[in-house]
């Protein structure tokens, strides 16, 4: 069975690139579609397979500028050639999924969330755009609106990173999902003891608008209460300004660092709302706990009064409050990153295995037996249900 791997572009290693190592991982014969790629960015695991790259990779710049090419990437994910392939995997985001899939060929599309900037996200992006950004937007918008919706069925089985995103899907796409969480490196974290502990809270994360990191500086400037603030991004400078004597912006740090602070901090502070959230869940596993606002995949993964405290409203006096609750708990390290196993990599890589063979199974392809293997596996650990249409009612 040939395997086709399609993601947006591979300029780095976060949460979409994670998926596509372990995808890889699972298939290891199968060869990577991109719009653009950093090889030195990406992981050897991810570079070990034979990439091939859409026209947007010979455009000026495109490594670095790839995004400005938005409107184009639909075209130029049409023009992919897939004859061939027994199953395509898609990886969704950015446009990816918008492969013209041969006939026969078993479309599985792993959804991180319907593109952000044209739907539900769409007038955060707008109104923070620059002035010829913002005019441009309406029109461009529209148009990869009507083809992202058109493009969905080209998709035989969806599945969601998160019960959040298979909302987003079931309102944008008309389309049911089955849910599997993406793998999160739980093993490279540990708590330490007590002893070691510091006495500051702290924030990770890309700083950008919509992360609210600002909401968690002015929480803390309030209380007179350390926070250490690990990440960059266009807020960087914004956020540094804004941080009083008791708040220290580090900006981006090295994995070493990352793991230093997340098994030392009293808690993780999260106040943005995100499709699944990877980073409360290194906290948990690094044994601390994580105060967070409670939407989107933060409420799957974090569990009030056990691993953490959740703020309904998105202000600084609501977290102030969420902080305070986490002081009176008593939470056990031990028993926190013991939650967070439940999103370790082999869990995704087993139920994945079951989703793509069910998909097979019912498009009336047989698939390779060792992933039937770990289908059968998944029957009995951690099933899936499947949202799989009649192949008939495909374009």
């Amino acid at each position: 069975m040939r395997v086709a791997i399609v993601h947006y572009w591979l300029v780095g290693m976060r949460g979409g690139e994670k998926v596509i190592e372990a995808l890889a991982r699972m298939y290891p014969e199968a060869d990577i579609f991109t719009h653009v790629v950093v090889p030195e960015a990406i992981s050897e695991e991810i570079r070990s397979h034979r990439i091939r790259t859409s026209f947007i990779a010979k455009l000026p710049r495109a490594s670095r500028h790839y995004k400005t090419y938005l409107p184009l990437m639909p075209l130029a994910l049409e023009q992919l050639d897939l004859r061939g392939y027994d199953l395509i995997l898609s990886s969704e985001s950015g446009p990816a999924k918008g492969i013209v899939p041969p006939e026969g060929a078993v479309h599985v599309c792993y959804c991180h969330s319907p593109m952000r900037y044209i739907w539900n996200m769409y007038h955060d992006y707008r109104s923070s755009a620059g002035r010829l950004t913002r005019l441009a937007m309406p029109l461009m918008t529209h148009y990869l609106r009507t083809w992202d919706e058109s493009s969905a069925a080209r998709v035989d089985h969806f599945i969601a990173n998160s019960s959040t995103v298979a909302a987003r899907i079931r309102r944008y796409y008309r389309r049911e999902a089955s849910i599997i969480h993406p793998p999160v490196n739980v093993d490279a974290f540990a708590p330490v003891s007590d002893s070691e502990l510091g006495d500051y809270h702290l924030m990770v994360g890309e700083l950008v608008r919509y992360k609210r990191p600002d909401i968690a500086v002015k929480a803390f400037n309030a209380m007179r209460r350390p926070l250490v603030v690990i990440g960059g991004g266009e807020m960087l400078a914004e956020i540094r300004a804004l941080a009083g004597p008791t708040v220290k912006v580090l900006g981006p740090q090295p994995f070493a660092q990352l793991q230093h602070h997340y098994a030392r901090c009293r808690g993780l502070i999260f106040p943005g709302e995100e499709d699944f959230g990877i980073v409360p869940v290194e906290a948990m596993a690094s044994g601390r706990p994580v105060v967070a606002y409670g939407r989107g995949g933060a409420t799957e993964t974090v569990v009030e009064g056990q691993t953490g405290t959740f703020f309904e409203v998105q202000n600084f006096d609501a977290l102030i409050e969420a902080v305070e609750r986490l002081d009176r708990l008593n939470l056990d390290p031990a028993k926190v990153a013991a939650h967070a196993q439940r999103f370790n990599g082999g869990r995704f890589e087993t139920q994945m295995a079951g989703a793509i063979a069910a998909a097979l199974k019912a498009a009336g392809v047989k698939s390779d037996p060792t992933v039937e293997t770990k289908f059968d596996s998944a029957k009995s650990e951690s099933p899936v249900p499947l949202a799989i249409r009649p192949r008939a009612a495909y374009v």
